[in-house]
């Protein structure tokens, strides 16, 4: 578990100093979260690169050692947070990068195990949940400490988009994707809400009078948002790089936050042995409980499609 006194001299090492791996760095840095910050990357200048570039910018903000580093810093390491791994490409899906990205993993996880058996490890690379599952296997770290992202960037898109129709403050909307962080992630729309107050009954009374909420357009913005994104500058980093800072801050503050992130599952609503999203409850410890939400006929069975869909990648990876 992450102590107070491992708050005042927390390090976390970042493996993947690139676009999604130096934003992450850089948040964590701008929230003084950290003691130390180690960046590493199979290109080493360019680690060496971004650590130099926050460096100079540490007047300005809580004082930390960041540096470039290698698998031996993940010695001591409390959070190791891993952004590596093939990109996608416009016109692919995350499934499709899994075969290349799960070679890479079985030579980072025993990179990384070689050093420490203690640290919680964030999985961000795609495809999340796959990755998230190999880190468990390769690993062999307790279930609790390895945690992928998964629907956090996902449930954000929700919220946002839902507070851009409806006018109100993105943190008063309260809104869940759940299962895999792609193609058949679901919608949890009958429990989403707006200060209480559930969608119908806000547009039923709310006074704008507008048309009721798209949920159909708004939920297909979310699920492509990643491909236009894409499209248009190459890869996403910002908001990545805050939801898995989000994580880690629920982690070192033992905050018991509840963020959709990916773990394995064992018998949530009948579905074990694959990583995939649900409201996760995390702390010091890394996860301490999976909500179970009474999910509506629809969003089950939506739910049980993921979870099939990922177990088959996963089969299809060798990871079974």
């Amino acid at each position: 578990m992450l102590t107070t006194l491992d708050k005042l001299s927390l390090k976390v090492c970042v493996i993947g100093a690139g676009q999604v791996g130096s934003t992450f760095a850089y948040a964590l840095l701008m929230r003084g979260l950290a003691s130390e910050i180690v960046l590493i990357d199979q290109n080493h200048e360019l680690a060496e690169g971004q650590a130099e570039d926050m460096s100079h910018g540490l007047p300005y903000v809580h004082p930390a050692f960041i540096h470039a580093g290698d698998y031996t810093d993940c010695r001591n390491a409390d959070v190791i947070v891993i952004t590596a791994g093939a990109a996608q490409k416009p016109g692919e899906t995350r499934l499709d990068l899994t075969r290349r990205n799960v070679d890479i993993y079985r030579q980072i996880i025993p990179a990384i195990t070689k050093y420490t058996r203690d640290a919680i490890l964030i999985i961000v690379s795609n495809p999340v949940d796959v990755l998230t599952y190999a880190a468990v296997k390769f690993s062999g770290f307790p279930a609790e400490r390895v945690i992928g992202t998964g629907t956090t960037l996902d449930s954000a898109r929700l919220r946002f988009l839902l507070s851009q129709h409806c006018r109100v403050d993105t943190r008063n909307v309260h809104a869940y994707i759940i299962g895999e962080h792609g193609d058949s992630e679901v919608a949890v729309w009958s429990l989403a809400h707006i200060s209480g107050v559930s969608l119908d009954a806000y547009c039923k009374n709310c006074s704008r009078k507008c048309p009721q909420i798209p949920r159909d357009s708004i939920f297909e913005q979310v699920k492509t948002a990643a491909y236009h994104l894409i499209e248009k500058k190459g890869a996403t980093w910002y908001a990545i790089g805050l939801a898995t800072l989000a994580i880690v801050e629920s982690l070192v503050r033992d905050q018991n936050s509840i963020l959709t992130v990916s773990t394995l599952l064992g018998n949530y609503h009948g579905i074990s042995d694959v990583c995939l999203s649900v409201p996760t409850k995390l702390n010091g410890n890394g996860v301490a409980e999976r909500i179970l939400l009474p999910l509506d006929k629809v969003e089950m069975t939506g739910l049980h499609r993921s979870a099939d869909i990922l177990q088959m990648a996963i089969k299809k990876a060798g990871l079974e």
